[in-house]
């Protein structure tokens, strides 16, 4: 698509749903009689209004995160533009996370992410804990566009930041249960102590725990695909320490332990399916081979690395952070915050989406040099994964004269390491086994003892271990010039940010007779921003902004020789319009944007007797452009129409592809996809609070939401089952009726919700992976339709 076609794509597509529904940009926003109300954010590391913050954000209030039972940050993507966030097969907490198609697919522990993502502040810096209970937020911030400036590396995409409720002043107790179909329910119970003991100090204790039988019926385990068993407990202390001195302290701790996604095989070679297929008659299970969301069927478990056979995985995040604030004067604020995270994960891979399969494979101690073993498309165990990280900000913040700034100091640092102990099965002609290093003696003797025999497999146990270290220094500022002259309608904005990075990484090649690797490398990098932003009136305000970004680079674990990369970089334009109309009866957030995007990470997947393996290349350039529309209208009193479009259209300008049989380098930008990104993502929701009942207040919400075909690699000459294991547009209508404020006595109240979810029953597709080099390609599907009741009690 051109420019011109799709500038007019855009234009059309926003004043079409302009005319129509609506944003999130509601609670804490929410709705009054009096009209749309405001809501507070810190995507500038202060806070103010988001109608007055010229960035792109879309911001989720705890009353919408409770009502939508929003558990996990991955639910959020229905509700966001241009936001994509999927959940790794076999991991309970790994995520891919991409805003403007920009992001970051690679789960390894030294990875990193391409956005940032914040717990009170506080980088959770690896995609493998990115997926944890949210358990009591106050609100969830996505900020779209490069955040080089005030939140530093790794941020290209954008931002999510997670904040967490601040305790109240009074004491309060919060029950919140809820049961669910495929026999899940949860339990929360939230305390709020008020000042302890006429202390100045208060604070909220919250903990959860939930579970929920896997929804595929696994012939050969009682602990079925899907299944999770979480508990949670989140603390935030909070002291005032004196007037302009206070303290809050916050500690988050989430175990899981579950049975990962049902990966089922849907697209195979011919010579796989046919080996996999004489499964049965040599003793073994079927293969389990379809396209659709399927119910039941053969997963088979795993021996871990202590010898246990099972099927789960295991998932522990641990974070404490403690902050200090100091308001010395208008003029100047302090704010120190240190952190200090954990994360421990222990997977099972389950990535073969069959059960105990037999196969004949090469055999040296047998008399035909063959024999019938257990053979697996791929499975193995993560484990140990390992991550943690130390933190330390310091923050100036303040007002002079007609001038507002930001100032601060960062340190980062942190370890990481992963085992990965891998079986897989190779199936070749027995004249391919030649190319598996076998001399043709061997091949032709073996084919001598066997006559007939054309298809052969070569278990393999190839591991992967290996463990990095990163460290990075950051000096920052950004000042805003709002002249008292012109009302502070006008404000003019520059930011710059200078990053120091030390990273390292061993590669053990566990003696398998490649030598083991060690690398280290240093980045340095300045990121800056300019914004101006003008409020036409005190309702409607226009902006523009220009700002960078900065990927950290490194070196790719997935091999046995040393591959580094240099940092990836991204300069964004943005013109946007933020306006409340109608005496603020209707909300329209309007954002146009364009990225140039240098030294792209191609991550060139490959798979074959290394097990899961690629070469990563700083070889891309690409331009992406697009949309992002969020709307809310109040038609009439009660009545809440909301809704948001997201355009994205990513180009390639370069993709340097190597070819693994000449090793030269070859330009593919015509035939390269932008891999996690779906071009369009919509939703569109109807809200009716009826009037007040003398026992309560019922109010029923309908919501839809679309995205459209995704495909998960970019390359279709390198993963050739890519367009089969391509998620197609999909769509998922949820609703949800709630009777709220049903009072029991003074001061203890009651709410009941009745909700269902993926009403339409559709068969989504959510990830897939094309494992082309083992003749193989597999996908996981998301929850079909589903129907609950959540209940809380509040005094």
């Amino acid at each position: 698509m051109n420019g011109k076609k799709t500038f007019k794509y855009i234009v059309m597509a926003s004043v079409s749903v302009l005319g129509a529904n609506a944003a999130y940009a509601q609670e804490a926003a929410g709705t009054s009689s009096s009209g749309i109300e405001d809501i507070i954010v810190t995507a500038r590391r202060t806070a103010e209004s988001m109608q007055s913050t010229p960035v792109s954000i879309s911001a989720f209030s705890q009353d919408f995160l409770e009502k939508q039972n929003v558990m996990q940050v991955d639910k959020i993507a229905q509700f966001t533009p241009n936001l994509t966030i999927s959940q790794q097969p076999s991991s309970l907490s790994a995520a891919s996370i991409l805003i403007r198609g920009v992001g970051q697919t690679e789960p390894s522990a030294v990875a990193e992410p391409g956005v940032g993502m914040y717990l009170d502040g506080v980088y959770i810096a690896r995609t493998g804990g990115a997926i944890l209970d949210l358990v009591d937020l106050e609100r969830i911030e996505i900020l779209r566009g490069p955040q080089g400036t005030l939140f530093g590396r790794n941020t290209i995409g954008g931002a999510v930041q997670l904040v967490t409720r601040k305790p109240t002043d009074e004491f309060g107790i919060e029950q919140k249960l809820g049961y669910g179909s495929f026999d899940s329910w949860y339990s929360k119970t939230t305390l709020n102590t008020g000042y302890i003991a006429g202390s100045p100090f208060k604070a909220t204790i919250s903990y959860q725990h939930r579970e929920k039988d896997g929804w595929v019926d696994n012939k050969l385990s009682k602990r079925d695909p899907y299944g999770l068993n979480s508990d949670a407990i989140w603390v935030r202390l909070h002291g005032d320490l004196a007037e302009n001195f206070k303290m809050d302290y916050s500690f988050d701790w989430n175990k899981r332990d579950g049975q990962p996604a049902y990966f089922q095989l849907v697209a195979a070679s011919p010579a796989v399916a046919e080996y996999y297929g004489r499964s049965e008659s040599l003793g073994g299970d079927p293969l389990i081979f379809s396209r659709k969301r399927l119910r039941e069927g053969l997963q088979e478990g795993f021996t871990d690395r202590k010898g246990n056979y099972r099927w789960d995985s295991r998932a522990k995040s641990v974070g404490h952070s403690l902050t200090f604030e100091y308001d010395a004067s208008e003029a100047l604020t302090l704010k120190s915050i240190s952190a200090y995270r954990t994360f421990d994960q222990d997977t099972i891979l389950g990535l073969s989406g069959n059960g105990n399969l037999l196969g004949v494979v090469f055999d040296a101690l047998s008399p035909t040099l063959t024999s019938v073993q257990r053979v697996t498309p791929y499975q193995g165990n993560n484990a140990p994964q390992k991550q943690k990280q130390f933190s330390q900000e310091f923050q100036a913040t303040g007002k002079v004269g007609d001038f507002n700034y930001v100032l601060g100091a960062y340190y980062f640092h942190e370890k990481a390491s992963e085992f990965n102990h891998q079986h897989l099965t190779l199936v070749t002609p027995v004249a391919g086994l030649i190319y598996y290093g076998f001399d043709q003696g061997t091949v032709d003797y073996l084919a001598g003892l066997n006559p007939g025999l054309d298809l052969i497999g070569i278990n393999a146990f190839p591991p992967g271990r290996f463990g990095g270290k990163a460290t990075s220094y950051a000096l920052f500022g950004q000042v805003s010039w709002r002249p008292s002259s012109m009302d502070d309608r006008l404000e003019i904005t520059g930011g710059l940010r200078y990053t120091w990075d030390k990273k390292s990484l061993y590669i053990d090649n566990d003696g398998n007779g490649t030598a083991d690797v060690n690398g280290k490398k240093n980045f340095t990098n300045l990121s800056w921003l300019a914004s101006i932003n003008y409020k036409i009136t005190d309702g409607v305000m226009v902006y523009a902004r220009a700002s960078t970004g900065y990927k950290s680079g490194g070196f790719n674990p997935r091999t046995n020789t040393l591959n580094g990369f240099d940092p990836e970089k991204v300069v964004s334009y943005e013109v946007g319009l933020k306006a409340d109309w109608l005496d603020r009866r209707l909300r329209t957030n309007l954002a146009l944007y364009y990225t140039d995007y240098k030294d792209k990470h191609i991550n060139q997947f490959a798979s074959g007797s290394g097990g899961a393996t690629s070469i990563i290349l700083n070889a891309g350039k690409a331009r992406i452009q697009g949309v992002e529309l969020e709307v809310t209208a109040l038609p009439v009193d009660g009545l809440t129409l909301s809704g948001s479009l997201g355009y994205t259209d990513p180009k390639f300008k370069q993709f340097a592809f190597r070819d693994p049989q000449t090793n030269v380098l070859e330009d593919v930008a015509d035939e390269a996809r932008f891999s996690n990104v779906p071009k369009l993502n919509w939703n569109a929701a109807i809200q009716y609070d009826f009037p007040a009942f003398d026992f309560g207040a019922l109010s029923a919400r309908v919501n839809y939401s679309y995205r459209s075909k995704m495909y998960f690699f970019p390359l279709d000459r390198v993963n050739i089952f890519n367009k089969d294991i391509a998620s197609p547009g999909q769509g998922t209508l949820s609703a949800r009726l709630t009777l709220s404020d049903v009072a029991l006595s003074d001061r203890a109240k009651m709410e009941v919700s009745l909700w269902g979810e993926n009403l339409a029953n559709n068969d989504k597709l959510a990830y897939g992976i094309d494992f082309g080099g083992l003749g193989f390609g597999g996908a996981y599907f998301a929850e079909p339709r589903s129907f609950g009741v959540d209940v809380k009690f509040s005094y």
